[in-house]
């Protein structure tokens, strides 16, 4: 009788979790439909920008490089309110130490640690402030050794590849969104 009753017990424990298991959604609640992108490049020894589609109203621009991990650090740029229209932007130089500050109205906020290298980090996280907008993730590694074997005006969308303005207006809302593009969902 012990056993049949520890047998039983024994399957309920296995069919309760079958059911939760099955029942829980992987997705986080929040998260787009499709995944998010951000177009990088490196040309002249500066990393580039493209969020694909304008984002209107930016008041602040994040990348944080190799998250969570003892070598992340993050450079932040910030505007005024109301913010301003974003499409592209130069990020950084190659160079160690090397800033581009006052390139364009974003200012830098939060500048790199001055002995930082970003070109050994793994990969960069990028956000917007301002508008509804998604984060964008990016393999440094690929942007730097692939960059020269793409015309200059295609740009690494992360999972979606090298693309050019006609590859993302007809991919966008179709296979990933731009940062700034609206969840079709």
């Amino acid at each position: 009788m012990a056993d049949t009753n520890r047998w039983s017990r024994v399957a309920c424990a296995a069919l309760l979790v079958a059911v939760v298991t099955a029942g829980c959604d992987t997705k986080a609640q929040y998260a787009p439909s499709l995944p998010p992108a951000a177009g990088f490049r490196v040309d002249d020894g500066v990393l580039k920008l493209w969020t694909g589609t304008p984002c209107r109203g930016v008041t602040a621009v994040t990348l944080i490089f190799d998250t969570g991990t003892d070598k992340s650090a993050k450079q932040i740029w910030s505007a005024p309110r109301p913010g301003v229209s974003l499409e592209r932007m130069d990020l950084l130089a190659t160079a160690q130490g090397s800033s581009l500050e006052g390139s364009g109205p974003l200012q830098v906020k939060q500048p790199l640690p001055a002995d930082y290298d970003w070109t050994k980090a793994e990969s960069i996280n990028f956000s917007v402030d301002g508008p509804k907008a998604n984060g964008a993730r990016v393999d440094v590694g690929q942007v730097l050794a692939e960059s020269a074997q793409h015309p200059s005006g295609t740009y690494l969308f992360g999972q979606s590849g090298w693309m050019d303005a006609a590859d993302v207006q007809r991919e966008n809302r179709k296979s990933f969104l731009t940062v700034c593009t609206p969840d079709p969902k």
